[in-house]
């Protein structure tokens, strides 16, 4: 009887994967049905499906969209852009460098959708004012906004389950990951200077508009800009000390978001509408349709497979995982792969005497940099190519590729290396 349910379970899977990856259908609801389907044949019972949710994941990502949403009303973002355009004198290379800095922190910090959505619309108006092509802008973006967001624990959604299914806290993403990401953030940014340096030519007129900008009228609530910014210093401590005060990051994140809602003053409905619930529903498909393949022992059979083609040798079983999981994300979405992986290399852990914790960092840096590999490679990929398009640029997956490719490929290179030097 369980061989049915393993065929089903796999069945489910692959057509719900092969429908994610093909776009043809929403893929929060194609999760979401592949999720109830599971149910349905019985491979997972209903309260069982439930448990294999991880709420961690999901918590933080709703305290983080709370706090975001509420700090995007205040016009802080437009006025760092601003400021920092004026800065730069209207120089567009000054300007690149300055704007990726912006985005590979604040994707750190928050997520790189956010960061994108918000640093994005800016981005336009310079270049529109410049009269130069927005394209080398950004991309520089893409790119930055997700090697930034793979330093830290809340940047990017692989690290939110890596952290939430092992109980690696905020610092250890920091420890382990900041130092090879602000390497790669630095080779990157010299790279596309070669690579951009014919496209960024700008009139000297052009350049002097930037200087009449007024970042101040960007500031639409200074009461509500100090609130959330305290808020928000307050979270990310909170997120720095959260192991040691025995709090799960999940709680920390809600604590920020509610205490900001409370003090705030603004009508939850206008916060919590704007929350990203077709990305957190999809999260909640993806648990239920890993957890059903564990149930019946897919993933178990998966990692002694693993553990076979690389004998059990902990740096091939590392640069397995790097490498698949950089190539994988860059065609495929990284959340769905490493919702697939989590499961297998807590396996790896209980059947063999491999120390896993590298291979943590190794999808880790595979699957959040791998997705600066193509166009659909991340979330914050996908929305910028529509952004664009909205604003009669077509970015096409080719000449983002020739771009995105390489530079991926590099950085995965730099992170062979960090992870052999420090690790193996």
């Amino acid at each position: 009887m369980l061989h049915n349910h393993v065929l089903v379970a796999i069945l489910i899977f692959s057509l719900t994967y092969t429908a994610i990856i093909s776009e043809k259908i929403n893929r929060t609801v194609i999760a979401m049905f592949g999720a109830v389907l599971m149910i349905i044949f019985q491979v997972i019972s209903q309260e069982h499906a439930f448990g294999v949710v991880d709420y961690n994941t999901i918590g933080l990502l709703i305290g983080m969209m709370i706090i975001v949403n509420i700090l995007k009303k205040t016009g802080i973002f437009q006025y760092v852009a601003i400021k920092t355009a004026k800065v730069s004198k209207g120089d567009p290379w000054r300007i690149i460098v300055y704007f990726t800095i912006i985005t590979a922190i604040s994707s750190a910090l928050l997520d790189n959708v956010t960061t994108i959505l918000l640093i994005a619309p800016v981005t336009f108006v310079i270049t529109d004012t410049l009269e130069i092509n927005p394209i080398p802008f950004m991309i520089a973006e893409i790119l930055s906004a997700n090697i930034g967001g793979t330093a830290t624990l809340i940047g990017d959604p692989p690290n939110i389950m890596i952290g939430g299914a092992t109980g690696l806290g905020f610092m250890d993403f920091l420890m382990n990951l900041a130092p090879v990401v602000l390497v790669i953030f630095v080779v990157t940014i010299l790279l596309l200077k070669v690579i951009f340096k014919k496209s960024l030519q700008v009139k000297e007129g052009n350049k002097n508009r930037i200087l009449d900008f007024d970042e101040t009228k960007t500031i639409k609530d200074k009461v509500l800009l100090i609130k959330s910014l305290i808020v928000l210093g307050l979270t990310i401590t909170g997120f720095a000390i959260h192991q040691f005060i025995g709090l799960e990051s999940a709680t920390v994140a809600l604590f920020g978001g509610t205490f900001l809602l409370l003090i705030s003053n603004i009508d939850p409905e206008e916060v919590l509408i704007e929350i990203e619930w077709t990305t957190i529903f999809f999260f909640i498909g993806l648990f239920v349709l890993v957890g059903a393949l564990e149930e019946v022992g897919v993933i178990g059979f998966l990692a002694e497979k693993m553990i076979d083609f690389t004998k059990g040798d902990l740096v091939m079983t590392t640069m397995l995982i790097l490498w698949l999981s950089a190539i994988a994300s860059s065609f495929l979405d990284n959340i769905p792969f490493v919702a697939t992986m989590i499961p297998l290399i807590k396996n790896l852990a209980a059947i063999s005497s491999i120390n896993v914790t590298p291979l943590w960092w190794a999808l880790a840096l595979g699957a959040c940099l791998g997705g600066n590999g193509t166009l659909v490679g991340a979330s914050a990929n996908v929305i910028v190519g529509g952004m664009l398009e909205k604003q009669g640029h077509k970015l096409s997956f080719m000449n983002y590729m020739k771009v995105g490719f390489p530079l991926t490929i590099i950085s995965i290179i730099i992170s062979t290396i960090y992870l052999m030097v420090f690790y193996i």
